[in-house]
């Protein structure tokens, strides 16, 4: 008897009005992970303050995002997915309005971290809300289609961000996400009202305040030490805040391996190759990804004196190259496994950033927009590969813990890259060896990259 093919799965209408309800409200938290990189050099100069200072614009907000991420998961299950998505979204625009207020670089900092908060509540509760509204059909239909902000924000948030300050000020860079966080809002009504008690369990039920305050603390006082380090690693300024940090992250495994089922975490995990690999990967795709997205706009603003406008448009090209990738990374896996992919991807990032290295104020432009194109095409081979290999091989109780800690890395990864890059660019003797010094920091992190991403698990390729 002939076997007869299923009919195609389609997300119905009450799905798809969740999905874009979603889609909205991943807007600007995205659009604000790239939309400050272009306005970095405009933020020092109108608050008088250097670039290892006003690096913490993008690095707390990053910071913020990794420590906001267990946070997600315990909301999630107390109160349920849409109680804490709308949290999230007060959150951020409550951070939103406060930085367009800010008044000296400390403020504008401490309120990019409440914002990062907010959007760190958001971004990881995506899935769950999509997993509850479509229940498992056309799923992924329904993942591609809010992918969409995702996927667009490397190209959308630079370019946003250059017309605003072409045109208005860098308050406008927050006052924009005031309306889309107000639509945000209504449309989440559309949000099933899931039981918050489903898939709960003692670990994501309990919230570890303890562990929350050795972990933020002690990363913040080690990404303080490092960002220091420009005047002198031996120093007050760069060895106490580490020591400290480094003592109270020391606390935070201890602990953690002790009560491994009631902390943030459970770190244990990391046991398992395929997670260990996972997360490493993930820190350099961080570096690699959020690091360059510090660098290149000031590169283009202080090395060739353009406008912050045109800056921006010069990131097109790596965005679209990311674009191009992202949608194959996943097909490429699939046939090769996630470790030559990602390999591959980062080579192709390393190579790219070579001619940044050699670039001064007289390099053509078209070369290094050629470039940037096949950076671009290298970091759309990555995410998708080093995240999949992750879960090869681990159980499904230790899954949430995994996708927690990948997350958390990844975000951790673009904090530790843009406060070294800013280091480094603050050490040399002047402004063209500094960017010319970080660049080739930037090649070794994408070849280390590689070295890790051969350590991930693969699957045998599918014939």
């Amino acid at each position: 008897m002939a076997a007869t093919a299923s009919p195609a799965q389609t997300i119905d209408p009450a799905t798809r009005r969740v999905a874009w309800a979603v889609i909205i409200g991943l807007i600007a938290p995205i659009l604000d992970t790239t939309i400050t990189t272009i306005a970095l050099e405009t933020l020092g100069r109108d608050l008088d303050v250097p670039v290892s200072t006003i690096q913490w614009v993008s690095t707390g907000y990053l910071l913020a995002l990794a420590v906001a991420v267990p946070l997600a998961g315990w909301a999630a299950t107390r109160f349920g997915s849409r109680v804490a998505w709308i949290a999230g979204l007060l959150i951020f625009l409550l951070g939103s309005i406060l930085c367009a207020m800010a008044w000296d670089a400390p403020s504008l900092i401490a309120f990019r971290v409440l914002q990062g908060l907010g959007a760190g509540l958001i971004m990881p509760l995506m899935m769950s809300i999509l997993v509850s509204a479509s229940r498992g059909v056309a799923l992924g239909q329904v993942i591609a289609l809010v992918s969409m902000p995702t996927a667009l924000g490397p190209i959308l948030g630079p370019v946003l961000g250059g017309v605003i300050l072409n045109w208005l000020n860098w308050r406008w860079l927050f006052l924009i996400n005031v309306p889309i966080v107000a639509v945000a809002l209504y449309l989440a009504r559309r949000i099933p009202d899931d039981d918050r008690t489903r898939g709960a369990d003692e670990h994501h039920a309990h919230l570890d305040v303890v562990g929350l305050l050795l972990l933020a603390p002690g990363l913040a006082l080690i990404l303080l030490g490092l960002s220091n380090a420009h005047a002198g690693f031996v120093s007050q300024s760069v060895m106490i805040p580490l020591a400290v940090g480094v003592i109270a992250l020391g606390v935070f495994v201890v602990r953690s391996l002790v009560f491994a089922r009631q902390g943030i975490v459970d770190i244990r995990i990391l046991a398992h190759r395929a997670v260990a690999a996972s997360s490493a990967g993930l820190f350099a795709f961080g570096i690699a990804s959020f690091g360059a997205m510090f660098l290149l706009p000031l590169f283009f603003q202080q090395v060739f004196g353009d406008s912050v406008l045109r800056a921006a448009l010069y990131l097109i090209p790596q965005g679209v190259g990311a674009f191009v990738t992202r949608g194959l990374a996943g097909k490429l896996t699939d046939r090769f496994g996630g470790r030559w992919v990602a390999a591959c991807g980062f080579v192709i990032v390393a190579a790219a950033t070579v001619p940044f290295a050699f670039a001064d104020a007289g390099t053509s432009m078209i070369w290094l927009m050629i470039a940037l194109l096949f950076r671009g095409l290298g970091l759309g081979l990555l995410l998708s590969p080093i995240m999949a290999a992750g879960f090869i091989g681990v159980p499904d109780s230790a899954r949430q813990d995994t996708s927690m800690l990948t997350r958390i890395t990844q975000q951790l990864g673009g904090s530790f890259g843009t406060a070294i890059l800013a280091v480094v660019v603050m050490s040399a003797a002047s402004v063209a060896a500094g960017f010319s010094a970080a660049f080739w920091w930037s090649v070794v992190f994408a070849l280390v990259g590689a070295v890790l991403a051969l350590m991930l698990p693969s699957r045998p390729a599918l014939t």
